[in-house]
């Protein structure tokens, strides 16, 4: 055997036992899943569905907890529905929808999560979350109910809650009403219909259109980061976020929202200046007409 071929194969039994060290250091930090039932105050008679519940694909064990996020959107779903349509019996389908959809979202969810610790039971490979998850954590105590899309939630906290609400849903033989019992403590505070709020580029649109105004997104996304808001072509507001350009459009909107006050402003003056003039103008005519006829008479 040459010298690098010994080299090779030194370097391999090196990699390997770093793979090792890794592995054991990754189960003698790996908080017991059995912290989890207490907090959802639910024993899993199926061990194997909370530990795939907890364990993301990038931690390369074999197994991921898609299914049981796949499984527990649905369910989510399905709760929220019934639960709403009972709750609000005049509310027409679109509001529903509307309340379901702010109460399964991914901020929402990953909002659950960090609430009651479950992200700490997450086993992953992925080094940037516990970063990510300081800062969504930070932003939205700006926002103590929903930030309408203006905070970038870890996808993976949302996708966790539901893996989890997967597992207790198949592991209880597909009951819903167990599930509802386990869950609806932990999905509180439940945004309800006086509390939902409109989402910020919807809010701006209506605005505008009532007064006829024109409103404009310039997309500078890819270049900068950023949105702008054009209303009646003036810049009244902008946005970004380097993650992903809906957020940015959505905090252009709320920016527009916040300084359209000035534009609103501007435009009732002018339009009132505008109708003092008009009547000015109608009274100098009356003025000069009667006195025509007076002249002529």
């Amino acid at each position: 055997m040459g010298v690098l071929e010994e080299q090779a194969v030194l370097d391999q039994l090196q990699e390997l036992q770093v793979n090792e060290i890794e592995n054991e250091n990754e189960k003698a930090v790996e908080p017991s899943l059995d912290e989890v039932e207490v907090i959802l105050g639910y024993q899993f008679n199926n061990k194997r569905l909370l530990e795939e519940a907890f364990t993301h694909a990038s931690l390369g064990r074999g197994i991921s907890n898609e299914r049981l996020e796949y499984v527990g959107d649905s369910v989510l779903n399905l709760l929220f529905t019934k639960e709403q349509y009972f709750e609000y019996p005049d509310l027409p389908p679109g509001t529903l929808t509307r309340l379901r959809a702010a109460n399964v979202n991914t901020e929402k969810l990953a909002r659950v999560a960090t609430k009651h610790g479950l992200h700490r039971y997450l086993r992953h490979k992925k080094p940037l979350l516990e970063e990510q998850i300081r800062l969504f954590s930070k932003e939205i105590q700006q926002y103590p109910l929903q930030s309408n899309g203006l905070v970038d939630a870890p996808k993976m906290l949302a996708d966790l809650v539901e893996a989890a609400i997967g597992a207790v849903f198949i592991d209880s033989n597909s009951s819903i009403d167990i599930v509802w019992k386990v869950f609806k403590e932990l999905l509180e505070p439940i945004i309800k219909s006086e509390t939902l709020e409109i989402h910020p580029v919807t809010q701006l649109y209506e605005v505008c259109q009532k007064r006829n105004l024109k409103v404009k997104f310039v997309d500078l996304w890819k270049e900068s980061s950023f949105v702008h808001v054009l209303v009646e072509e003036q810049a009244v507001g902008r946005g970004a976020c380097s993650v992903r350009k809906e957020i940015a459009q959505n905090r252009a909107a709320k920016d527009a929202l916040n300084n359209i006050g000035r534009i609103l402003k501007l435009r009732d003056i002018s339009t009132a200046q505008e109708t003092n003039s008009n009547a000015i103008a109608d009274d100098a005519n009356s003025d000069t007409i009667a006195k025509e006829t007076h002249s002529s008479i």
